[in-house]
């Protein structure tokens, strides 16, 4: 844990410097914008107890509930919901704040060889508890990478190392990897007769690809050909044949991508003296990112699928994160308008913690307030809002346990 100040100073103070040099004092200040979308992204996830889905079913006529159905789960393979950012947020903002994390440590006058084995220590520790998340419910280690914090902990140390590289590397890096995972992809495609059933796809599955995009396939890609060798070479009750979600360990490369682009947008943050043109650089990656995505699944190149986090999904969910923190800098830190944000603060202040408190002591939570409180409680406007008024509930202990430990400036960090 970290001690934090209560109330973050302004960031952007606009103080003139040249080169290289931060714009602020990283040592004694938070960047408010990047606080208030790390508390969007943790909210969202945190969202899922209210179950909206299971309200929307209830009232299958509500044309705007189902449409809040569809953003509040992830799409089935091809497309993107707001539900499906939620990991390209959290994995955006862990390079946007890397920037100032390294200054920091300059600035404190941290030895370099300290630096190091402080970011591969929190690399392994990333996947470690990755690990441990996918195991809750498992009597031995589950063995898969495709969480999260696994997934950003596997590429954390190379996002590190090309941080530390000169400011050109960064983006030509961004390049490679989603350009190099592309072609890899497009190298291994399925045979005419593969066996889709025998990996839990059905052969008429109407998400199946056609010609050039069907190397992107739920679980006959090369991502889940690699899976079915390394995941293998651990120990585990049964062999790893497909995982049901079609999720895979390496989506972690282009995960470093999203990254990549974080890693940008908060060298801008930090280096750039003009505000106007850090929201001109913002917006025109946006832009970029949203263009190249769009464009590459609608040609058939390349689908824009979560799962396994393909390079058009990468570029389209990378620029609606330059969206969110462009909007976020120019009314949190440049308008200075932060009185709204102050809930949204509280959750972002302690995102690590928020992760874990969300998979590790929720259904605690839930089972208490029924225990405690009685179902009749949360059927008082009716058996189908139950779930949403139990859900409102539980988010309203998580904000005030976070809440408190914000006013007592407790900060988990790795």
């Amino acid at each position: 844990m970290s001690q934090g100040s209560h109330q973050p100073p302004s960031p952007m103070d606009g103080r003139e410097v040249g080169g290289g040099t931060p714009v602020l004092d990283v040592a004694n200040a938070r960047v408010t914008s990047l606080d208030v979308f790390r508390g969007l992204v943790m909210f969202l996830m945190l969202a899922e107890v209210l179950r909206l889905a299971k309200l929307a079913d209830h009232f299958p006529a509500v044309s705007w509930l189902q449409w809040v159905k569809f953003h509040t789960t992830h799409v089935a393979w091809v497309g993107c919901s707001l539900h499906d950012l939620i990991q390209p947020g959290f994995s955006f903002l862990v390079g946007a704040a890397l920037p100032f994390s390294l200054a920091k440590r300059q600035q404190q006058g941290q030895w370099n060889g300290w630096i190091y084995w402080h970011a591969a220590w929190r690399s392994l520790l990333l996947i470690a508890l990755g690990l441990f998340v996918r195991s809750l419910n498992s009597t031995s280690t589950n063995f898969t990478f495709e969480d999260t914090l696994a997934q950003i902990g596997l590429g954390y140390f190379l996002l590190f190392l090309l941080a530390r590289g000169p400011r050109s590397l960064a983006p030509v890096a961004l390049v490679v990897v989603l350009l190099g995972y592309g072609l890899a992809f497009a190298a291994y495609r399925p045979p005419a007769d593969f066996d889709y059933a025998a990996v839990g796809v059905p052969a008429d599955w109407p998400q199946h690809q056609e010609g050039w995009a069907s190397a992107w396939n739920k679980n006959s890609n090369l991502a889940w050909a690699f899976d079915t060798w390394f995941l293998n070479l651990f120990p585990r009750p049964e062999p790893f044949l497909y995982h049901p979600g079609g999720y895979a360990t390496l989506s972690f490369i282009p995960t470093l991508g999203t990254m990549l682009m974080g890693l940008l947008a908060g060298r801008w943050l930090l280096h750039e003296p003009s505000a106007k043109r850090r929201l001109l650089y913002l917006s025109a990656a946006a832009g970029l990112g949203l263009a190249l995505g769009w464009s590459l699944d609608v040609a058939g190149i390349c689908p824009m699928v979560k799962r396994i986090w393909t390079p058009s999904f990468a570029l389209w969910s990378g620029g609606c994160c330059f969206v969110a923190l462009a909007f976020f800098h120019l009314v949190c830190d440049v308008g200075r308008w932060r009185a709204w944000s102050f809930p949204l603060v509280v959750i972002g202040s302690n995102c690590i913690f928020v992760y874990l408190l969300n998979w590790t002591i929720k259904l605690s939570i839930i089972s208490a307030l029924q225990r405690h409180l009685g179902t009749d409680v949360f059927q008082v406007l009716g058996p189908e809002y139950e779930a949403l008024l139990l859900g409102l509930a539980v988010l309203l202990v998580f904000w005030l346990l976070l809440f408190w430990m914000y006013r007592r400036r407790i900060f988990v960090k790795l």
